[in-house]
C-alpha cells in the first residue's frame, strides 16, 4: 500500500524539518510505502531546499487559499490514501502505520486524529477547549486528515469558497459521504499529532480566545471576506 502525505508551506524553513522528520521516522511496515508532497505557498526562504532534502515532491500554489493549496497537492498524488498535515506540525510515530491499518478495512473512509500544542497555558487550553469539545460531540477533528482520493474525487476535495476552516468542513462531508456509502470514519486517539504554537507566540495565548469570540467575524473570513484579517491571522503569520 502507498500513501501520500500532502504538506501546504508558506515559508516554514523554521518549522518543515520536524514536520518531515517525524514522517521518515515512522515505525511503518516493510510493504508500506510513502510518498511525500510539499506545496510552497509564496516562499522566499529555503523551504523548498529543505523539502528536498528529505527527498520530498515539490510543486507550487502561490493562492492564498488553504484549500487551494491542498488541492493542488492531492492532485499530485500518486496513492489511494492521501494525508493531509500542516507543516508546524509533527506526528508520533505510529500514526501512519494506524492508518494503514485502519486503511486495510474496506469499511473505513478515513479520518482525523488527536491534536495537541506543544505547549499548555490557561489560554491556550481554553482557546483548544473552544474548538476541541464541540468537535468532540460533532465527531470532528483538526490539524490532521486522511482519506481515500476516490472518496476525496467524490466530494469535490477541499471547498475553494472556503478561505478558513476548509479542514472541518471538509472531514464533515467526508463523514456524511461514508453514511451514504456504509462507510465509517474514525478519529484517531492511540496516535496524536502536536502543533507549533507560533500564532500563539505572535499573538499572544488567548488569541483562539479573542478569535472565536466573534464568530461573525470568522464567518466572513471564511467566505473570503475580511481580506486583512486573513492576512494577519492565517496567511502572514510571521515565521
Amino acid at each position: 500500500m502507498k500513501i501520500s502525505v500532502v504538506i501546504p508551506a508558506h515559508n516554514e524553513e523554521s518549522y518543515i524539518a520536524r514536520c518531515l522528520s517525524s514522517i521518515k521516522d515512522q515505525l511503518i511496515p516493510q510493504e508500506m510505502e510513502v510518498e511525500t508532497i510539499v506545496v510552497l505557498n509564496r516562499c522566499t526562504d529555503k523551504t523548498g531546499e529543505i523539502a528536498k532534502s528529505f527527498g520530498a515532491i515539490v510543486v507550487a500554489d502561490d493562492s492564498k487559499n488553504l484549500s487551494s493549496i491542498k488541492n493542488t497537492g492531492v492532485a499530485y498524488a500518486t496513492s489511494d490514501w492521501i494525508v493531509t498535515i500542516d507543516a508546524d506540525s509533527w506526528m508520533s510515530k505510529g500514526v501512519l502505520n494506524t492508518i494503514y491499518q485502519h486503511a486495510k478495512s474496506p469499511n473505513c473512509i478515513g479520518g482525523g486524529i488527536r491534536i495537541k500544542p506543544e505547549r499548555l497555558s490557561p489560554g491556550i487550553a481554553v482557546g483548544y477547549g473552544m474548538m476541541l469539545v464541540p468537535a468532540f460531540f460533532l465527531g470532528l477533528s483538526f490539524g490532521m486528515y486522511w482519506f481515500r482520493k476516490t472518496d476525496f474525487d467524490a466530494i469535490g476535495g477541499f471547498d475553494e469558497q472556503r478561505h478558513i476552516a476548509e479542514d472541518v468542513d471538509f472531514l464533515h462531508r467526508l463523514k456524511l459521504h461514508g453514511r451514504k456509502s456504509g462507510k465509517q470514519h474514525k478519529i484517531i486517539s492511540n496516535e496524536s499529532i502536536t502543533t507549533s504554537c507560533r500564532k500563539f507566540d505572535e499573538f499572544g495565548d488567548w488569541h483562539f480566545v479573542r478569535i472565536f469570540g466573534n464568530p461573525c467575524r470568522v464567518k466572513r473570513a471564511i467566505l473570503g471576506g475580511e481580506k486583512e484579517y486573513l492576512d494577519k491571522n492565517w496567511y502572514e503569520v510571521k515565521r
